[in-house]
């Protein structure tokens, strides 16, 4: 789409020409598409809150707890040993989001993501309760300090902190457990002055975000939005202005069907103007679609002005189609989940390495023996302590750990040791014999290990 004023693509849109602040003022959108995101803001707010409560098999849903080096999701702990799981679902994460932005544009930040719900769904909608519509806003914050503007900003902020304080609890179940968490809030402060101290710092940064830097998050520090510019090519699906239809701007004969009334510009939450072309401010949050569409519908005019759709659409009538760039990022999105899939149901709960120890050679004993010393590492990733047993098998010899046997391994633990396996000389046949040893844990056979013997 060609424009005869580029200067939109000189600077961001919530920066004045001197490089200060331009405050967003947005009109509260309505319609289909916000009712719908309102839902799925809701949905998302409630799992967000209860999630952390969620058990399965006593574990929980998802914790993600840094400070112990370990993850839970979906119910299976997942320890550092678990590592290249990890990182192939997150790889696969950042290829599906690549895959989705390349389709879908930017359509999650509008929808889905933590900042736009909050922002959008809940802060913004308390400054609207409180300090009325964007008109009645710009006038209190213009006045001066007064009784009125005293304590409708006062109670503004202390809710948007009271509110930020929950947001911080809630992220913090996730790293901490829900059980931590409660301990922190129901027990005397002095037992957990750094668990209070994370809370309260935590709630300071998300009242900053909410309260000051607001949409600046998407346009400046989100490495997402970044992405966009790069990603997003003619054929992404995305909140887009028909120009052939809408062109040229005005209210006669002559005119396009847009009547340049600005609705769209003024329910922008980053204030900007859809009709100059995809921008890196835009987070697809379609308010600027039921806008539109509203105006549409009081002049009689065909809805859809302003809709989801991608520049090849708008310019040669081309629908969603299957890219050879789509094809790719789908084709690697399979075959990294497939890969998550297999590792996940292929993980066992006990991980266990036996080997000869290094610089070890055969002994032979005075009672017509050899005996080879090994070594074993031993890590329990399930959430309970076990008795683990090792086990000579399909050979007539001795096992002898250097400890006990069986041994607790305590949850999460990971236990190093060596044991002597022992056979009559006349029986060994080979300079260089396989051997099994099996580790169980409760009684219950977990692996079985190949290992070599060796003899004169």
């Amino acid at each position: 789409m060609e424009t005869k004023d580029k200067s939109f693509r000189d600077k961001i849109s919530t920066t004045g020409d001197k490089g200060e602040r331009v405050w967003v003022y947005a009109d509260k959108p309505k319609g289909k598409l916000t009712n719908y995101r309102f839902l799925t803001a809701i949905i998302l707010i409630v799992l967000l809150f209860v999630a952390p409560f969620v058990k399965i098999n006593g574990n929980p849903l998802i914790l993600l707890n840094f400070p112990e080096r370990y993850f839970v999701f979906f119910g299976t702990y997942f320890w550092p040993q678990d590592i290249y799981i990890l990182f192939v679902l997150v790889l696969s994460f950042l290829v599906f989001v690549l895959l989705f932005t390349v389709t879908f544009g930017r359509i999650w930040c509008g929808w889905a993501c933590p900042q736009t719900i909050f922002m959008e769904i809940v802060f913004r909608q308390i400054e609207y309760l409180i300090e009325g519509n964007p008109h009645k806003q710009k006038l209190l914050d213009s006045k001066p300090l007064d009784f009125e503007k005293f304590w409708k900003k006062s109670l503004k902020h202390l809710i948007y902190f009271a509110i930020s304080f929950l947001i911080a609890n809630a992220f913090l179940s996730y790293i901490i457990g829900i059980e931590s968490l409660s301990k922190i809030v129901t027990e005397p402060p002095q037992n957990h002055i750094k668990g209070l101290i994370a809370i309260t710092i935590f709630s300071g940064i998300f009242y900053f975000v909410f309260a000051k830097l607001r949409e600046q998050v998407c346009c400046f520090f989100c490495p997402y939005g970044r992405l966009q510019g790069v990603l997003i090519d003619p054929d992404s699906i995305i909140v887009a202005y028909d120009y052939k239809r809408g062109e040229p701007r005005g209210n006669n004969v002559n005119s396009g069907d847009c009547i340049d009334c600005k609705q769209c510009v003024k329910v922008c939450p980053t204030g900007i103007d859809v009709r100059n072309g995809s921008q890196l401010e835009c987070v697809n949050c379609t308010a600027c679609i039921d806008s539109c569409n509203a105006v549409m519908s009081r002049i009689g005019k065909p809805k859809g002005l302003i809709r989801m759709a991608s520049e090849n659409e708008i310019q040669f009538g081309k629908k969603l189609r299957f890219t050879p760039k789509i094809i790719a990022y789908m084709s690697v999105f399979v075959v990294l989940i497939s890969t998550v899939f297999f590792l996940f149901n292929n993980r066992k709960s006990i991980e266990a390495t036996i080997y000869r120890t290094p610089g070890t050679v055969y002994q032979v004993n005075g009672d017509s023996t050899l005996s080879n010393l090994f070594s074993f590492k031993i890590l329990n990733k399930k959430r309970e302590n076990l008795n683990i047993e090792l086990k000579l098998i399909n050979t007539d010899g001795k096992l002898q750990i250097m400890g006990e046997n069986p041994f607790v391994l305590h949850e999460g633990q990971a236990m190093e040791g060596r044991f002597f396996v022992i056979l009559q000389k006349e029986k060994v046949s080979k300079q260089n014999s396989k051997i099994k040893i099996e580790v169980l844990s409760n009684g219950i056979v977990e692996s079985e290990k190949e290992v070599n013997f060796i003899s004169e």
